[in-house]
Protein backbone atom coordinates (compact mmCIF):
# COMPACT_ATOMS: atom_id res chain seq x y z
CA UNK A 1 0.00 0.00 0.00
CA UNK A 2 1.32 3.49 -1.21
CA UNK A 3 0.31 6.89 -1.15
CA UNK A 4 -2.03 7.79 -4.71
CA UNK A 5 -2.54 10.93 -5.84
CA UNK A 6 -6.30 10.72 -7.23
CA UNK A 7 -6.81 12.58 -10.63
CA UNK A 8 -10.14 14.83 -11.68
CA UNK A 9 -13.27 12.54 -11.80
CA UNK A 10 -13.78 10.70 -15.25
CA UNK A 11 -16.77 12.85 -16.86
CA UNK A 12 -19.14 9.91 -17.22
CA UNK A 13 -19.42 9.37 -13.68
CA UNK A 14 -21.59 12.76 -13.66
CA UNK A 15 -24.16 10.67 -15.94
CA UNK A 16 -25.27 8.12 -12.84
CA UNK A 17 -27.24 8.96 -9.58
CA UNK A 18 -27.70 7.10 -6.44
CA UNK A 19 -31.12 6.03 -6.06
CA UNK A 20 -32.02 6.20 -10.20
CA UNK A 21 -28.84 4.23 -11.46
CA UNK A 22 -27.15 1.10 -10.44
CA UNK A 23 -23.59 0.16 -10.63
CA UNK A 24 -24.35 -2.70 -13.15
CA UNK A 25 -25.99 0.17 -15.16
CA UNK A 26 -22.34 1.29 -16.25
CA UNK A 27 -21.70 1.01 -19.69
CA UNK A 28 -18.40 -1.06 -20.85
CA UNK A 29 -17.10 2.54 -22.32
CA UNK A 30 -17.72 3.74 -19.13
CA UNK A 31 -16.65 1.09 -17.29
CA UNK A 32 -13.05 1.31 -19.28
CA UNK A 33 -13.34 5.27 -18.63
CA UNK A 34 -13.20 4.63 -14.97
CA UNK A 35 -10.32 2.05 -15.06
CA UNK A 36 -8.44 4.91 -17.36
CA UNK A 37 -8.60 7.16 -14.42
CA UNK A 38 -7.77 4.78 -12.23
CA UNK A 39 -4.69 3.31 -13.60
CA UNK A 40 -3.48 7.33 -14.21
CA UNK A 41 -4.25 6.73 -10.47
CA UNK A 42 -2.46 3.72 -9.49
CA UNK A 43 -0.57 1.96 -12.46
CA UNK A 44 -1.71 -1.68 -13.03
CA UNK A 45 -1.02 -2.06 -9.46
CA UNK A 46 -3.91 -3.04 -7.15
CA UNK A 47 -4.48 -0.06 -4.68
CA UNK A 48 -3.82 -2.15 -1.60
CA UNK A 49 -1.50 -4.94 -1.81
CA UNK A 50 0.63 -3.72 -4.97
CA UNK A 51 0.23 -6.63 -6.70
CA UNK A 52 0.44 -7.18 -10.38
CA UNK A 53 -3.42 -6.77 -11.46
CA UNK A 54 -2.76 -8.18 -15.18
CA UNK A 55 -1.94 -11.35 -13.14
CA UNK A 56 -4.72 -11.43 -10.41
CA UNK A 57 -7.52 -10.12 -11.86
CA UNK A 58 -9.46 -7.06 -10.90
CA UNK A 59 -12.31 -5.19 -10.02
CA UNK A 60 -13.64 -1.38 -9.36
CA UNK A 61 -13.69 -1.15 -5.55
CA UNK A 62 -15.83 0.88 -2.96
CA UNK A 63 -13.77 2.30 -0.52
CA UNK A 64 -16.64 1.98 1.77
CA UNK A 65 -19.18 -0.97 0.93
CA UNK A 66 -22.40 0.32 -1.22
CA UNK A 67 -23.75 -3.32 -0.50
CA UNK A 68 -26.36 -3.73 1.96
CA UNK A 69 -26.73 -0.78 4.54
CA UNK A 70 -23.39 0.09 4.21
CA UNK A 71 -23.29 3.55 2.00
CA UNK A 72 -25.30 2.93 -1.12
CA UNK A 73 -25.09 6.88 -2.02
CA UNK A 74 -21.24 6.25 -3.05
CA UNK A 75 -21.50 4.27 -5.13
CA UNK A 76 -21.14 6.72 -8.29
CA UNK A 77 -18.72 9.12 -6.10
CA UNK A 78 -15.25 9.15 -7.70
CA UNK A 79 -13.55 9.82 -4.26
CA UNK A 80 -14.59 6.08 -2.96
CA UNK A 81 -13.49 3.84 -6.00
CA UNK A 82 -9.92 1.95 -6.37
CA UNK A 83 -8.93 -0.67 -8.85
CA UNK A 84 -8.34 -3.64 -6.65
CA UNK A 85 -7.30 -7.72 -7.62
CA UNK A 86 -9.29 -9.92 -7.30
CA UNK A 87 -7.67 -12.44 -4.40
CA UNK A 88 -10.30 -13.44 -2.29
CA UNK A 89 -7.87 -13.75 0.77
CA UNK A 90 -6.91 -9.94 0.51
CA UNK A 91 -7.92 -6.56 -0.47
CA UNK A 92 -10.92 -5.53 -1.66
CA UNK A 93 -12.70 -8.79 -1.78
CA UNK A 94 -11.72 -9.69 1.80
CA UNK A 95 -12.14 -6.12 3.23
CA UNK A 96 -16.16 -6.75 1.74
CA UNK A 97 -16.64 -9.70 3.39
CA UNK A 98 -16.27 -8.05 7.10
CA UNK A 99 -19.20 -5.97 8.53
CA UNK A 100 -17.59 -5.20 12.25
CA UNK A 101 -15.49 -2.27 11.08
CA UNK A 102 -15.35 1.38 11.27
CA UNK A 103 -14.43 2.38 7.37
CA UNK A 104 -12.52 5.77 9.37
CA UNK A 105 -10.05 2.87 10.80
CA UNK A 106 -8.88 2.31 7.86
CA UNK A 107 -5.93 3.48 5.91
CA UNK A 108 -7.12 5.40 2.31
CA UNK A 109 -4.43 5.59 0.43
CA UNK A 110 -5.47 8.45 -1.97
CA UNK A 111 -5.07 10.59 1.64
CA UNK A 112 -3.19 9.26 4.10
CA UNK A 113 -0.07 8.36 3.73
CA UNK A 114 0.50 4.56 4.52
CA UNK A 115 4.26 5.18 5.07
CA UNK A 116 3.42 7.19 8.12
CA UNK A 117 1.72 4.14 9.74
CA UNK A 118 3.54 0.77 8.08
CA UNK A 119 6.94 -0.64 7.34
CA UNK A 120 7.15 -3.42 4.91
CA UNK A 121 9.77 -5.52 5.85
CA UNK A 122 11.80 -8.27 3.67
CA UNK A 123 10.64 -11.16 4.89
CA UNK A 124 7.33 -9.94 3.56
CA UNK A 125 5.75 -9.23 6.48
CA UNK A 126 4.65 -5.53 7.63
CA UNK A 127 5.30 -3.95 10.80
CA UNK A 128 3.71 -0.87 12.66
CA UNK A 129 5.79 1.91 13.09
CA UNK A 130 6.80 2.93 16.87
CA UNK A 131 5.51 6.30 18.05
CA UNK A 132 1.90 6.35 16.83
CA UNK A 133 -0.87 7.65 18.83
CA UNK A 134 -3.55 5.28 20.20
CA UNK A 135 -5.59 6.45 16.94
CA UNK A 136 -3.06 5.78 14.34
CA UNK A 137 -2.15 2.34 15.38
CA UNK A 138 -5.83 1.96 15.32
CA UNK A 139 -6.06 2.48 11.81
CA UNK A 140 -2.75 0.95 10.97
CA UNK A 141 -3.58 -2.41 12.63
CA UNK A 142 -7.79 -2.58 11.21
CA UNK A 143 -6.17 -1.86 7.99
CA UNK A 144 -3.88 -4.73 7.91
CA UNK A 145 -6.43 -7.01 9.42
CA UNK A 146 -9.62 -5.79 7.74
CA UNK A 147 -7.64 -6.56 3.98
CA UNK A 148 -5.79 -9.39 5.50
CA UNK A 149 -2.03 -7.47 4.13
CA UNK A 150 -0.33 -9.34 7.01
CA UNK A 151 -1.40 -12.93 7.21
CA UNK A 152 1.16 -15.35 8.42
CA UNK A 153 2.72 -17.43 5.49
CA UNK A 154 0.35 -16.83 2.97
CA UNK A 155 1.04 -15.85 -0.57
CA UNK A 156 0.45 -12.35 -0.49
CA UNK A 157 3.76 -12.27 1.78
CA UNK A 158 5.64 -15.12 -0.23
CA UNK A 159 5.68 -12.38 -3.21
CA UNK A 160 6.41 -9.36 -1.31
CA UNK A 161 9.30 -11.13 -0.28
CA UNK A 162 10.32 -12.40 -3.42
CA UNK A 163 10.11 -9.08 -4.73
CA UNK A 164 12.44 -7.18 -2.18
CA UNK A 165 15.10 -10.72 -2.22
CA UNK A 166 16.34 -9.30 -5.26
CA UNK A 167 17.13 -5.27 -4.10
CA UNK A 168 18.64 -6.58 -0.55
CA UNK A 169 22.81 -6.68 -1.53
CA UNK A 170 22.04 -3.84 -3.34
CA UNK A 171 20.72 -1.91 -0.13
CA UNK A 172 23.79 -3.28 1.70
CA UNK A 173 26.21 -1.75 -1.00
CA UNK A 174 23.81 1.70 -0.66
CA UNK A 175 24.15 1.34 3.17
CA UNK A 176 27.89 0.49 3.31
CA UNK A 177 28.29 3.54 1.04
CA UNK A 178 26.49 5.56 3.12
CA UNK A 179 28.90 5.31 6.11
CA UNK A 180 31.83 5.85 3.64
CA UNK A 181 31.07 8.82 1.48
CA UNK A 182 29.66 12.05 2.12
CA UNK A 183 26.04 12.67 1.13
CA UNK A 184 26.16 14.19 -2.24
CA UNK A 185 28.39 11.30 -3.38
CA UNK A 186 25.70 8.22 -2.52
CA UNK A 187 22.42 9.96 -2.07
CA UNK A 188 21.86 10.49 -6.60
CA UNK A 189 22.91 6.62 -7.06
CA UNK A 190 19.94 6.01 -4.25
CA UNK A 191 17.65 8.60 -5.76
CA UNK A 192 18.18 7.12 -9.00
CA UNK A 193 17.84 3.08 -7.89
CA UNK A 194 14.45 4.43 -6.36
CA UNK A 195 13.39 6.16 -9.68
CA UNK A 196 13.59 2.72 -11.32
CA UNK A 197 11.89 0.54 -9.50
CA UNK A 198 8.45 3.08 -9.33
CA UNK A 199 5.77 1.80 -10.87
CA UNK A 200 6.87 -2.36 -10.37
CA UNK A 201 4.96 -4.41 -8.22
CA UNK A 202 4.96 -4.38 -4.78
CA UNK A 203 7.20 -1.14 -5.29
CA UNK A 204 6.72 -0.69 -1.56
CA UNK A 205 8.07 -3.26 0.29
CA UNK A 206 11.33 -3.03 -2.74
CA UNK A 207 11.63 0.63 -1.50
CA UNK A 208 11.74 -0.01 2.05
CA UNK A 209 14.10 -2.92 1.26
CA UNK A 210 16.49 0.23 0.11
CA UNK A 211 16.09 2.39 3.27
CA UNK A 212 17.87 1.07 5.54
CA UNK A 213 19.28 4.22 5.62
CA UNK A 214 15.80 6.50 6.45
CA UNK A 215 14.56 3.73 8.41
Amino acid sequence: MHKLDRPQSPGCLSQYHYGRNQWRDLSNDDRQAIWSSLETMQGERCAYCECDLQQHGRHIEHFRQRSGHNYPQGTFQWANLFGSCNREESCGKHKDRYRGYNYQDLIKPDIDNPDDYLIFVPDGTIQIRQGLTAQQYQKASETLRVFNLNADNGPLRWMRNQAAAGYLKLAEELLELATELEQDEWLPLYHSELEQIKGLPFETAIRHALTPIDG
